[in-house]
């Protein structure tokens, strides 16, 4: 028998999607007739640790996937199960996405009393939200709501809400379903109104390159048309070098082509200012993943995209997307 050590983040999100994929993996270990137990090990990242300073302070791409990515390397770790919004455009070399499985709903919403949309809030309503990219699109529609910075994980932000330290909050609906709280949501932003982070519903499952059996078994969880929307978006970012200090969003949709052979992807992306004083979107269809976002961020970056991006970057005050 092998054990299949998993490893993730500890908070209750974290080892919520983790559950979930295991126990997708003792399915499959089943149906394949392999011999496999998994066990759980809990991995604090340098991202966990920080807690009194913005994370855009400290700088640095994948401050939430660094120390698991460490511990597959070292063999501590055989598996890790990471949301995409963590896992940085550039490759940790001997590691790959083994599977991104079907993406949950990619969506944010509004948690409010007595509003199910962002156009029925009061006026001057304070609104809480850790994402730039979530703030920009949100003044940017609604330039006299208040916007605070809204620490911690899913759990807290909602008690946060619901003690009256915000008329409202804005969270990844993703996060929500996983947990089973769906019901605390009071609307969904179309991506139309909000356009979510690169990722945004998707997970991915990492493991080492050379572990064969295990890419075998986790091919069997690899949801397609997912991992082509997310190849897309994380395309745009990559183009843009951005990360979670800068507002940057990307949504992208696989649909059947006119003739009906090949898949045709469509992604609008968006760069937008802190204040909602200037956002920029572009939208592209095609049928190459990485071309489809590359010419997006490109489109982008002709219009005074990078010029905004480097502003924002010299005067850094964003938290870190939550979960999902």
């Amino acid at each position: 028998m092998r054990t299949i050590k998993v490893g993730t983040r500890q908070s209750a999100l974290a080892l919520t999607q983790t559950g979930h994929v295991v126990e997708q993996l003792k399915k499959l270990c089943g149906a394949n007739g392999w011999d496999c137990r998994f066990e759980i090990v809990k991995i604090v990242t340098k991202g966990d640790r920080i807690l009194d300073v913005t994370l855009s302070k400290v700088g640095g791409k994948g401050l939430f996937v660094k120390e698991i990515e460490q511990a597959l390397l070292s063999g501590e770790i055989d598996l890790a199960v990471h949301s995409m919004k963590d896992v940085p455009s550039e490759r940790q070399a001997g590691l790959v996405l083994g599977a991104i499985p079907e993406r949950e709903d990619p969506r944010d919403c509004l948690i409010a009393e007595g509003a199910a949309r962002l156009d029925e809030l009061p006026t001057g309503a304070l609104v809480g939200t850790s994402s730039l990219r979530r703030q920009a699109q949100l003044l940017a529609r609604r330039p006299d709501l208040r916007v605070e910075p809204l620490r911690g994980n899913i759990d807290s932000r909602l008690k946060k809400q619901e003690a009256g330290d915000y008329d409202a909050i804005l969270l990844a609906a993703a996060g929500l379903h996983r947990m089973g709280w769906a019901e605390r949501i009071s609307g969904y932003l179309p991506p139309a109104e909000c356009i979510p982070a690169v990722g945004q519903g998707a997970l991915g499952i990492e493991c080492r390159a050379e572990d064969d059996e295990l890419l075998a078994l986790l091919a069997q969880l690899q949801h397609e048309p997912t991992a082509l929307a997310v190849r897309a978006e994380r395309a745009f970012l990559g183009r843009l070098n951005g990360g979670c200090q800068v507002p940057i969003g990307a949504h992208a949709v696989l649909e059947g082509s006119a003739d009906g052979t090949s898949p045709r992807l469509t992604l609008t992306g968006m760069i937008g200012r802190p204040d909602g004083s200037e956002l920029l979107t572009e939208t592209v269809s095609g049928t190459d993943p990485e071309a489809v976002g590359r010419e997006a961020a490109e489109r982008l970056i002709a219009r005074g995209g990078e010029r905004i991006l480097a502003e924002v970057l010299a005067n850094p005050i964003e938290e870190k997307e939550d979960g999902g």
